[in-house]
């Protein structure tokens, strides 16, 4: 392959819904914008991601491979539809995908990358000529979750691409795994310990993972023995369904893929026990980050505090929209919700209905909050539960 190009690609679409949204009032116009105007910490300077990112980027494997940074909103055609992800995936569902319209979307993964770059027609002109291509997408991309230590709504993605003739190579599991162990090793050195496991996406088959084992005297004590190996990665041989929803013969090419998430990855590198000590501006923090090989130590444990709550809404609703309201106006306030207790009595809520009791945790990592201002933000998540969930507070 050639020396590696940078391609930004665009979508006048999406930037058309970006404009949009700036003069939408409504409560998923707001809460979609929010989560746009957070920064992408894959290029923000002295970031943790941004050090692994460059670790791979680096690397003598993949100095050739193209480097392409694609729009934040993106259609369901090319997240879903061309990955080959089924009408009843469960992605797809508004419960854990961010909508703009019937047709785009939030990206979900930076796999998203195959149909931009491969519809290109420098791309297949290079394809067709050299016989094989590579390329590495990474940034930002949005998913409704739970709320814990572990879990953002905005979070980090690298993908690697990788597709050749036939003639050249056959591309199999093997290969692939050859490259993976590459990249942990290159980023936890040579001792770490991983291992493989069989996998499924929809967008390769055969489908693989790798799990390293974590190490380090804070992240193991209170874990059980099966948490003690960590996912990083999922991986596979390009299915040949979507070579041929990009209109790239499966006859004549093969190749892998991978997906790695920058902040697990980080999180174990360099200690990193909440996800919100990413976000932080406080120079307490974000002094401590110098390489890939910093280690993160707590500024300090500031207490923690907890409200509880209990309503009755509809069965049918999801508990991430419930998890969305507590993020609207908790923000990096919220270390976990818990749900404490679930249960139905038909002769006293109805056939319908469910009652739930969660446990809200607010502790920031920067500083001790008030009784006031927890009072503050939980008066109003009360009152958007209502509102918003229909909900009966008990």
């Amino acid at each position: 392959m050639d020396k590696r190009d940078y391609i930004v690609a665009k979508d006048p679409v999406s930037e058309k819904l970006l404009e949009g949204l700036k003069e939408r009032q409504d409560v998923n116009a707001t809460r979609i914008r929010k989560l746009l105007d957070l920064p992408d910490l894959s290029r923000r300077e002295n970031s943790p991601i941004k050090f692994i990112v460059e670790k791979i980027l680096g690397m003598e494997s993949f100095k050739d491979f193209d480097v392409i940074e694609i729009p934040e909103i993106v259609s369901v055609r090319d997240n879903f539809d061309l990955l080959n992800a089924s009408a009843d995936h469960p992605s797809r569902k508004e419960t854990d995908t961010y909508y703009i319209s019937k047709d785009y979307i939030l990206r979900t993964q930076t796999t998203v990358m195959w149909p931009f770059y491969l519809q290109k027609e420098n791309v297949l002109k290079k394809l067709n000529g050299e016989g094989e291509i590579g390329l590495l997408s990474y940034g930002k991309v949005f998913r409704k979750d739970e709320i814990d230590r572990n879990h953002f709504p905005v979070f980090h993605q690298i993908d690697g691409l990788y597709i050749c003739r036939k003639e050249k190579k056959i591309i199999g599991i093997p290969e692939l795994r050859e490259v993976l162990a590459s990249i942990t090793k290159a980023i936890y050195g040579d001792k770490v310990k991983f291992r493989f496991l069989e996998d499924t996406f929809p967008f390769t088959d055969p489908s693989t993972q790798i799990e390293i084992k974590v190490s380090g005297k804070d992240k193991v004590e209170s874990m059980k023995e099966e948490e003690k190996w960590l996912e990083i990665v999922g991986a596979g041989v390009v299915h040949t369904q979507v070579l041929s929803n990009l209109n790239i013969d499966p006859s004549v090419y093969n190749g892998w893929a991978f997906g790695f998430g920058l902040e697990r990855i980080a999180m174990v590198k360099m200690n990193i026990p909440d996800i919100r000590i990413f976000w932080s501006d406080d120079p307490r923090i974000t002094s401590q980050f110098k390489n890939i090989d910093s280690q993160y130590k707590e500024v300090s444990k500031f207490p923690m505090t907890y409200r509880d709550i209990s309503f009755v809404v509809p069965k049918s609703m999801s508990l991430n929209n419930y998890y969305e309201i507590v993020r609207d106006y908790a923000g990096n306030l919220v270390e976990e919700v818990k749900l404490t207790d679930k249960y139905e009595d038909d002769e006293k809520f109805g056939n319908d209905k469910l009652s739930y009791t969660f446990r809200i945790i607010y502790r920031s990592p920067e500083r001790t909050l008030t009784n006031e201002e927890v009072n503050q933000i939980q008066e109003k998540i009360i009152e958007k539960t209502k509102e918003e969930l229909g909900a009966t507070i008990r």
